[in-house]
């Protein structure tokens, strides 16, 4: 047979040319263009520092910032607490106006007034503490956060002017008063010697509150360290902490260092502080505005 013909049983012997001149059985020829490949969008996914799992951000907001997988209790900014434990539309925030200043003109790898810009930019905030009034389940609070994104969540001039100045109100008012505290960076050294005598403004303030008759919960997230864990942080009638935060004074690093010995499994973690009576009770996220709720309540307050 000559090219082309047919034979009743297999068809064509041998295939003719196809309409773009290509063989039956190769690929188109190449257009010249990259195929573009289609990757996963950024922000779908994140790493649990805890557990090393691969996790689905949107189930992980969903959850609070909680790993679904081992329970770690992630970073939440301020007014993500805010969000979440006091009732919807509540929130009167005080002080909102304040900022820092810059008395020693102090300066390390940028000056500090550039750096306070800086961070207000990138987090929203003026300072690393927000206070307001506001209402759990039905129940009227002073209420106040700071926030480890914001340098560390340091106590400057500040951080200790309004926590105090929510302190008063809450006398003054005869309010419950609630202070989460996400503070891993002490005082503020920028600020020397003004910052560490917020440490007192603040404790000094307590005192007067309890005077007065009023209940202090404090909640310890991951990390309190520092000036804020030895002053109003470890302050409270009724102390209660997120699982596995950092609590303490100096990190476990510079007390070994300084102890030159080994330390116990889990050390200035908050159910090791449970176990020695530092603090109170552990309380999951999801279950804290309950719980505050409910030791209002138990209180009479």
């Amino acid at each position: 047979m000559s090219i082309g013909e047919y034979s009743a049983a297999t068809g064509p012997t041998t295939p003719g040319p196809t309409p773009h001149g290509d063989r039956a059985d190769e690929p188109p020829a190449p257009t010249g263009r990259p195929r573009l490949k289609r990757g996963v969008p950024s922000g779908l996914w994140l790493r649990c520092d805890d557990c090393g799992e691969t996790l689905f951000r949107k189930e992980v907001e969903r959850l609070m910032n909680v790993c679904n997988v081992c329970g770690r209790h992630m970073y939440l900014s301020a007014r993500d607490r805010v969000r979440y434990v006091l009732d919807d539309g509540t929130f009167d925030e005080w002080d909102a106006d304040l900022s820092p200043a810059d008395p020693l003109g102090f300066a390390d790898k940028k000056p500090y007034a550039e750096r306070v810009v800086a961070e207000q930019k990138r987090t929203g905030l003026r300072d690393a503490a927000l206070t307001g009034a506001g209402m759990i389940r039905g129940r009227r609070v002073a209420f106040g956060v700071t926030d480890s994104a914001f340098i560390m969540g340091s106590m400057g001039s500040v951080v200790g002017e309004k926590l105090t100045r929510l302190i008063e109100r809450a006398t003054e008012q005869g309010l419950p008063l609630v202070i989460i505290s996400g503070s891993g960076g002490g005082a503020r050294m920028h600020e020397g010697i003004l910052s560490l005598m917020q440490m007192a403004k603040v404790s000094a303030a307590l005192a007067r509150y309890d005077d007065a008759g009023g209940l202090f919960i404090s909640v310890l997230t991951n990390p309190t360290m520092g000036g804020v864990a030895a002053s109003f942080a470890s302050l409270g009638d009724l102390i209660l902490a997120e699982p596995k935060a950092l609590i303490g004074f100096a990190g476990p690093r510079t007390i070994k260092a300084t102890l030159r010995t080994e330390l116990p499994d889990g050390f200035q973690t908050s159910e090791f502080l449970l176990e020695h009576g530092y603090i109170d009770r552990i309380v999951r996220r999801a279950d804290l505005k309950s719980e505050i709720a409910r030791i209002i309540d138990y209180c009479g307050k």
